[in-house]
């Protein structure tokens, strides 16, 4: 399960790095604390921040259901895709919001499949005792 863990620490420090460069395109772009809005390209980024705290939820817990039920590997391997695929949508929507979608089909794909896996993994675990 270390492999997950670090997995783990990695999609944080993604997570850290996209609030990073929020505060940097803040400066740069001159909008200053509270506004969220202001430059397009501050807000750009702003989104993809948030956006990504928004898949983090979803992303973390079956992220670790599968591993524990399925195996840690593959969870951790689904955990790496989803990190680049959160990296790939930032610099495309970054660079141009309709560019995003690569981004949002791969880390949708790689949570589905952590989510359902999980899921099936408990069920079948269930019944089984």
């Amino acid at each position: 399960m270390e492999v997950v863990a670090i997995v783990t620490v990695l999609a944080v420090i993604e997570y850290m790095i996209l609030g990073l460069q929020v505060g940097q395109a803040r400066g740069k772009y001159g909008v200053e604390a509270p506004a969220i809005t202001g430059h397009p390209i501050f807000e750009r980024y702003f989104r993809v921040h948030q956006n990504t705290l928004e898949q983090m939820p979803v992303f973390l817990p079956g992220l670790w259901l599968f591993a524990y039920y399925v195996s840690p590997s593959i969870a951790a391997a689904l955990g790496l895709v989803f990190i680049a695929a959160r990296a790939i949508y930032a610099r495309g929507y970054v660079t141009e919001p309709r560019k995003r979608e690569t981004g949002v089909i791969i880390s949708l794909i790689a949570t589905s499949v952590l989510l359902l896996g999980g899921l099936i993994g408990a069920v079948i675990k269930m019944f089984r005792g």
